[in-house]
């Protein structure tokens, strides 16, 4: 009997306790389920921020870069648009512009790289701005500098005459162009860290504000101020305007390098937003992968410096002569780049 109510009152003590108990595990499931609840709501929440900050970041880029877009149409000297799969042409112009809508700017920089991406490899021309060249739309030889005044006069458009005015004397079509002014080129220096060069000899420089840049030989380290003032200068260099060429590639080069790093993929944004109006160019603004792309795939020993042999007119002070000789041999080296015939014709508006 007692072993029978003990039985029994261990029967009730474990149903008192299945009862106690029941309700328990009911509300820790139901808590569980709302944990659950508020940590799924909290991820979505979570992600959507996110969404929502990429799609703005996103947004304020694309729109950065796609106020620079200035199409300019193919090339007189093309049936059709080329594509950045075959070989092409892109002009890169530095121009002496202080304000982004001034219309009163002359390159400073002329750069013609015509591109391979068949056999991976570039080259690379820097056309002095003193050079003594017929000018597009005009009956007139001038320094190719003024391509752009001349295009102003005439009320054509001032890279169109530019363009025109390379392809007529050089006898290749320019693709596509880029052009940024003095202000966007600082600001790209800065944003990418600055850049580091080998000075070759001592010269004193005004940057832009006034303030000299003191240049001694050596490797130096240049922010953007320090950097425009350093590929300017060239009338204290013996080389003239081939020394100032050699200094701009220099620069150049660097800056191509480490826009295409995976360190500058971080500073996308803050490229893009630093040459803002300060820069134009021609191709779509969804090519800028693609052009990416294709520099990285170029080895560095596979990236050539025509050089551009002019001499001096005696008579006229900042002015260079290039002889017919050595324009067909640049020509003929370009053409064999871009795998065109010689036979090609001049474009319009010569």
């Amino acid at each position: 009997m007692h072993s029978d109510k003990r039985s029994r009152q261990q029967r009730e003590h474990d149903h008192e306790d299945f009862n106690t108990y029941t309700p328990r595990r009911k509300r820790s499931q139901k808590y569980n389920k709302k944990s659950k609840k508020t940590i799924w709501r909290v991820t979505i929440s979570f992600v959507l921020l996110i969404l929502v900050g990429v799609g703005y970041i996103v947004t304020q880029t694309w729109g950065a870069i796609a106020k620079g877009h200035d199409d300019k149409g193919k090339s007189d000297l093309r049936d059709n648009q080329v594509s950045m799969e075959e070989p092409f042409t892109m002009l890169l112009l530095g121009t002496d512009q202080r304000g982004a809508k001034s219309t009163n700017w002359r390159p400073d920089v002329m750069m013609v790289v015509a591109i391979n991406p068949k056999t991976k490899s570039a080259k690379v021309l820097s056309i002095p701005r003193d050079t003594y060249v017929p000018i597009a739309n005009t009956d007139e030889k001038a320094k190719i500098n003024a391509a752009a005044y001349y295009g102003k006069l005439k009320n054509v458009d001032m890279v169109q005459n530019v363009r025109k005015t390379i392809e007529n004397w050089l006898n290749i079509p320019i693709d596509y162009y880029a052009r940024i002014n003095f202000q966007g080129f600082t600001d790209i220096v800065d944003t990418l860290g600055g850049v580091d060069v080998t000075v070759q000899r001592e010269f004193k420089q005004q940057m832009i504000g006034g303030q000299m840049a003191h240049f001694k030989p050596g490797k130096s380290h240049l922010n953007g101020a320090q950097a425009l003032a350093y590929v300017r200068m060239r009338k204290q260099d013996p080389l003239g305007d081939k020394g100032r060429n050699m200094r701009q590639q220099e620069v150049i080069h660097q800056l191509m390098d480490k826009m295409v790093s995976f360190e500058s993929i971080a500073k996308f944004n803050s490229l893009v937003q630093a040459v803002g109006n300060n820069f134009t160019y021609s191709f779509k603004p969804n090519q800028f992968l693609d052009l990416k792309n294709i520099y990285s795939e170029i080895p560095r020993n596979k990236i050539k410096t025509i050089q551009l042999k002019s001499t001096a007119d005696p008579q006229r002070n900042y002015i260079e002569l290039v002889s017919e000789q050595e324009l067909a041999r640049v020509t003929k080296e370009l053409q064999d780049q871009l795998e065109l015939k010689p036979t090609i014709q001049k474009a319009n508006g010569g």
